[in-house]
C-alpha cells in the first residue's frame, strides 16, 4: 500500500466522519419532539449524556 493511497483513505474517512458530525449536530439542534418523530435514538435516552461514534472516526471500521 502506497503512502498516497493511505492518505486518500484517511482523507475519505475524515470526510465521512465530518459529514456524520455535521448531521448529528443538525439533528441535535432540532426540538426533542421532532427527534423522537424521526426516530433519533438518543432522543429517548437523554439521561446518560453519552455520545457514541463521533470522536472515534480513526479507529472505527
Amino acid at each position: 500500500m502506497s503512502i498516497l493511497s493511505s492518505l486518500g483513505r484517511i482523507a475519505t474517512e475524515f470526510s465521512a466522519a465530518r459529514a456524520r458530525y455535521q448531521t448529528e449536530r443538525a439533528i441535535h439542534s432540532l426540538p426533542i419532539e421532532l427527534q423522537k418523530d424521526i426516530g433519533w435514538p438518543e432522543a429517548a435516552d437523554t439521561k446518560t449524556g453519552i455520545r457514541n461514534g463521533v470522536g472515534s472516526w480513526a479507529g472505527a471500521k
